[in-house]
């Protein structure tokens, strides 16, 4: 009789050990993308995306490790079952879908270009950037923009790690002209580039959205994901953590 009290208490334990452990969710952010994710002096994550997962993680009553990633390797390292889940203004591409799934958006954003400001450029065509040298981070939307239509029409492309490296190019005249998520190069505008630089416009037609990169048939997670994300839309929470960092809508 004890024996099976004693077994009985045993699997009880390990059934809620494992409930517990399941309920678990490890998400990557890059850590190098103000206002979305950055990483502060006392070495903590801080940004829009960081409060996102926290809130949609009381959202689904969930424990969240948030850990910073190098965006190159941010989508191996999700494949390689490092973390479950990435947010960290992620672009929903047809691309990034043929290697990760992603739940719906909980933003949208058109990409931008920023110029020096004593720049002659007047447009941000192609013809515009012809001869130009223009820089984006690397492994993005912009980066894909850059090489696919500017360099195509006669700019030179110049690719970066991070975020940070192609504004400090920009900053320091080694670029024409910077092509990113808008969201982004704004707030580096408004603060550490108001001095040098200016934005130039919006990119028509490339309006994306991001969303959050899980792995591709896991589709109860994105399933709860996708639940949280409504309710903080509806119940507030999400427009009180986006009015933080912008006084505009970017749902």
């Amino acid at each position: 009789m004890r024996k099976t009290i004693f077994l009985a208490a045993a699997a009880l334990l390990a059934a809620t050990h494992l409930a517990s452990a399941e309920d678990t969710i490890r998400i990557a952010t890059e850590g190098a993308y103000p206002p979305f994710n950055y990483v502060e002096s006392d070495g903590s994550l801080k940004g829009l995306d960081v409060d996102m997962a926290n809130a949609l993680c009381e959202e689904m009553k969930a424990k969240c490790t948030i850990v910073a990633q190098d965006w190159d390797g941010i989508i191996p390292g999700l494949l390689a079952k490092k973390y479950d889940a990435i947010i960290a203004s992620m672009s929903i591409t047809d691309e990034r879908k043929k290697q990760i799934d992603f739940t719906n958006k909980y933003y949208t954003t058109p990409l931008a270009v920023a110029v020096p400001k004593d720049s002659p450029l007047k447009g941000v065509t192609v013809n515009d950037m012809k001869g130009k040298t223009v820089g984006a981070q690397a492994s993005t939307t912009q980066a894909d923009y850059t090489s696919d239509v500017y360099a195509k029409g006669g700019a030179e492309a110049k690719l970066y790690p991070t975020q940070d490296e192609a504004v400090s190019d920009l900053q320091n005249g080694r670029l024409d002209a910077l092509i990113s998520d808008k969201f982004v190069v704004v707030d580096w505008l408004n603060k550490a580039g108001k001095d040098c630089c200016k934005l130039l416009g919006d990119v028509p037609g490339t309006e994306t959205q991001a969303g959050i990169g899980i792995r591709q048939g896991e589709t109860e997670l994105k399933e709860r994901f996708n639940k949280a994300i409504d309710a903080l839309v509806a119940n507030g929470k999400y427009k009180e953590i986006t009015k933080k960092y912008f006084p505009f809508d970017i749902y």
